[in-house]
């Protein structure tokens, strides 16, 4: 498993390295039932402090994408990711409301953005399913 991250960004890097797994994930890069490499030896070849991938990987446990096995380790969930709810939908309205209302504000208009919505929806969706 290769991840980059930006040390440049704003974002930060726990949130980085949760958004590039969950990415493997949908891209199915990384498949149900496979082992990630443990806090230790993760953070030491991206470089980075180990809690910063503990928190990560905590973060990807509470919601659902990872397992964390006393004698396997840390497993994507082998049973996959839980389904959107209606919890994940509210959730996925909070951080779509500011996005689109900074969007409006920059003089981004609505084809345009779905357009980039779509894009970025067909870039994880896989060639049978699209």
């Amino acid at each position: 498993m290769i991840i980059h991250l930006d040390f440049e960004s704003k974002t930060p890097i726990y949130t980085q390295l949760t958004d590039r797994i969950i990415a493997g994930i949908a891209k199915q890069e990384i498949v149900p039932g496979e082992r990630l490499p443990s806090v230790r030896s993760l953070a030491a070849d991206i470089g980075i402090n180990l809690h910063t991938v503990n928190k990560a990987y905590k973060e990807l446990e509470q919601k659902g994408f990872i397992l964390n096995h006393r004698q396997k380790g840390v497993v994507v969930n082998p049973d996959g990711v839980p389904k959107a709810d209606v919890s994940f939908q509210k959730e996925m309205k909070e951080i779509l409301h500011p996005l689109i209302a900074e969007a409006i504000c920059r003089d981004v208009n609505k084809k345009d953005f779905m357009e980039l919505c779509e894009e970025i929806f067909t870039s994880y969706v896989h060639k049978e399913e699209s």
